[in-house]
């Protein structure tokens, strides 16, 4: 499959589509997912166009995991989860929806199970709320 310019990633990363963005540099973005499997659930999404992890050079790939690591802290000092589960998929037998390569940042909570993915948007004001308080974290650090 070749690499579609027209994802829902790389629509956003041209701000075509609007998102709730909490972190940009020069090679990645951090914004909340729309249909979050817990709350704080953020996405690391390259600037570069890559489908997946065997398409992404090692440069854009080094600065993926570090603004996951950023932003898993600031989920950490924003949402106080119990854990913190970094999830990426390769391929649609992996469970990838969107080809653009991607790293989940999920936050996990005690006795609470993830809600199913993309299975339904968040309240938008919810995800601002959120956003809003990701970014104090960062600024905090």
């Amino acid at each position: 499959m070749a690499y579609d310019p027209n994802n829902i990633f790389a629509r956003i990363l041209r701000g075509e589509v609007p998102s709730h963005k909490v972190w940009e540099d020069a090679a990645t973005i951090a914004i909340l997912d729309v249909m979050p499997q817990s709350d704080g659930h953020t996405l690391i999404i390259p600037k570069a166009q890559a489908e997946n992890l065997f398409e992404l050079d090692t440069a854009a790939l080094e600065a993926v995991i570090r603004t996951g690591q950023r932003m898993a802290l600031a989920v950490r000092r924003a949402f106080q989860p119990d854990g913190v589960t970094l999830m990426q998929f390769n391929g649609a037998e992996a469970g990838q929806t969107v080809f653009h390569f991607h790293l989940h940042v999920v936050p996990r909570y005690a006795g609470r199970p993830l809600r199913a993915h993309g299975r339904g948007f968040a309240d938008p004001a919810l995800l601002a709320e959120q956003a809003a308080r990701l970014k104090a974290a960062l600024e905090s650090r």
